[in-house]
């Protein structure tokens, strides 16, 4: 029989980047006290890993919990990029509900869009947080409005589009059910959440069910299987089946040996977990995300979606430049493979392929975001490696033809720099689908365009809107292939020998186009150098020092002045390489370079296309 287990609340905080939901997680935990009074806490403390620090941005969902008169709340903090969507289609699994936190400026977006309809699919009450009411620039009447206009786009049941709103400052600490009340503390939040999202139910006297949704990994236990208890109940030393609704044919028998629940930022050791907790299991070697884990004498999988296909592609391979193995710590093929497959352990949307060549793996993922914090994670970690270009992956039809991925990108500029978006985007074959003004100058754009049309494309339209404008996208399904993009305008400029360059030959060199590298920079034969002004590609000899004569004149040794070189970041590298050049990734350095290094066998290649 059915119960609900009132002391329980499961929910997941889910909205667009940047919004506030990482911030919101860590006020409920200041105010639920699960932080002493003088205990320094960092900001967004739930970002853990180094890379969501610098960026700002979650990349993996994690689990807290914290209690409020008596209820314990288990919170998710789910990530907010299309890259990382993957995440957040998981996770819904465990919740009974979700808070769906909206800037109270920017309004309804893209990715607010993809997380509402993954919740509402799933049937999942939804309290929405307007967050960031102390921006001065606030419009949250006009954003309510856009947020229900959204409920009704996606076909909300009529008690979905009953739901609570709530204002909120995550950052000063408060949360209001009406703009007029009292802004003292997260109260009206958490007497929400407890009064309208339901308590977890299940049958505690069947047999257990748990289902897996997320996998942490950890050094010294490895996999650990994150989870709800749908129905009977967990024990530490019970012997168990884990099953996969996607596999039929599987039945492993495994022991349970250590259960967590989660309190605070902290996992406690527990002997039992009943139905509705959140629990997280080691000691079972190879478990998945998806695989449900029974009681040996009914084993039943419970249903769960598949992951979505990745839609990029780069190949990883070994470093084989002239100035190999001098910065990394691990770099043969041996370290570079186990790396890409210990990364399946957590990450799902990741796809690691053998290639024709020992030395090379193909890596898909969801997007550009998505690998290059893979590639930034890997180099941090001693490796050195070299990739390719990015590219989409294409699917073959049921009549033979070829489809291609496709975005919706939401494109907010200032109206002066409208016309050269819509200019730059229909040449990359982007479909204008919609166009209107937004408050403060600014004009919203809506594109349909092939994944590829915007590889390359963030920093050049970055140049374009001043840094102005904001772009977004959401991935869109397959349509049929667009034709032929023409990428880069202009050429590379390329190193014409080894060595270090030189004050002289770079001034010399300057004219040619935009430098990547300053003096002193170690180079060789067939490394990119900068780029040309010009569509072809420039050899260059900057290791070229001044001949000195007996003869001097007084003017000849003025200071050369060189313009700062444009030094790239890892994602503008990954943006700028070509088809037939690598990027070289080290601990220390980033460098391109042509895949063919040799000048002449280059230029063979070249007449042979």
């Amino acid at each position: 029989m059915k119960m609900k287990r009132e002391d329980i609340r499961n929910i997941a905080i889910i909205a667009h980047v940047d919004h506030g939901k990482t911030t919101l997680v860590d006020e409920l935990l200041k105010q639920s006290g699960v932080f002493r009074a003088n205990q320094e806490v960092q900001e967004r403390v739930m970002d853990s890993n180094d890379i969501e620090r610098e960026r700002g941005i979650t990349i993996l969902s994690k689990n807290t919990a914290v209690f409020y008169k008596d209820t314990k709340i288990n919170i998710i903090d789910t990530p907010g990029h299309a890259d990382f969507g993957g995440e957040v289609e998981r996770v819904l699994k465990m919740v009974n509900g979700v808070v769906l936190v909206v800037d109270a400026f920017e309004g309804a977006m893209p990715q607010t869009k993809f997380v509402l309809m993954k919740a509402l699919a799933l049937d999942l009450p939804v309290i929405v947080c307007i967050n960031k009411i102390d921006r001065p620039e606030a419009r949250p009447d006009e954003v309510i409005d856009e947020v229900l206009e959204l409920f009704m786009d996606l076909d909300a049941s009529d008690e979905q589009l009953d739901c609570p709103f709530l204002y909120a400052s995550a950052r000063e600490g408060y949360a209001v059910k009406d703009l007029n009340d009292e802004k003292k503390d997260m109260t009206a939040l958490f007497e929400t959440i407890l009064e309208y999202i339901p308590a977890p139910e299940g049958d505690p006297d069947a047999n257990t069910q748990v289902l897996i949704s997320t996998i942490d990994y950890n050094e010294y236990v490895g996999r650990i299987g994150v989870g709800k208890v749908d129905n009977g109940c967990l024990k530490v030393n019970q012997d168990a089946v884990v099953v996969n609704h996607h596999e039929p044919d599987k039945l492993q028998k495994v022991r349970i040996s250590k259960l967590y629940e989660f309190d605070g930022l902290n996992k406690v050791d527990v002997t039992e977990a009943k139905i509705g907790s959140i629990v997280a299991i080691s000691g079972i070697a190879d478990i998945h995300i998806g695989d449900t884990i029974c009681a040996p004498e009914h084993p039943e999988a419970i249903d769960f979606q598949k992951i979505s296909e990745p839609t990029i592609s780069m190949n990883f391979m070994v470093n084989d430049s002239p100035l190999a193995g001098q910065e990394g710590k691990y770099v043969t093929s041996r370290h570079i493979r186990d790396r890409l497959f210990r990364e399946l352990n957590t990450d799902v949307s990741l796809r690691v392929e053998e290639t024709d060549g020992p030395d090379c793996l193909k890596v898909s993922g969801r997007g550009e975001l998505h690998l290059s914090v893979l590639i930034e994670n890997m180099r941090r970690e001693g490796y050195e490696f070299a990739v390719s270009k990015a590219e989409v992956l294409f699917h073959i039809d049921e009549n033979g033809k070829k489809l291609e991925p496709m975005e919706l990108a939401y494109v907010d500029v200032p109206d002066e720099f409208t016309g050269a978006v819509i200019e730059k985007l229909s040449q990359r074959k982007g479909e204008l689908r919609n166009m209107g003004p937004i408050s403060g100058g600014y004009t919203r754009l809506e594109f349909n365009i092939p994944s590829r049309g915007l590889i390359g494309y963030r920093s050049e339209f970055m140049t374009d809107t001043k840094g102005n404008g904001i772009i977004n996208t959401i991935f869109n399904g397959y349509e049929p292939y667009k034709g032929d993009i023409a990428y880069r305008k202009q050429g590379s400029l390329i190193a014409f020998e080894s060595g270090e360059s030189v004050t002289y030959g770079l001034f010399n060199a300057q004219d040619r186009g935009a430098l990547f590298i300053g003096a002193g920079a170690k180079v060789y034969s067939g490394m990119v150098i900068g780029q040309s002004a010009k569509p072809e590609d420039i050899e260059i000899n900057v290791c070229k020092k001044k001949h000195l004569t007996n003869t001097r004149s007084s003017s000849a040794d003025e200071a050369l002045t060189l313009t700062p070189p444009k030094i790239l970041s890892l994602e503008q590298a990954l943006e700028f390489i070509d088809a037939d050049e690598l990027l070289e990734v080290t601990p220390e350095s980033l460098r391109i370079r042509k895949r063919i290094l040799d000048p002449t066998l280059r230029k063979r290649a070249g007449f042979k296309k």
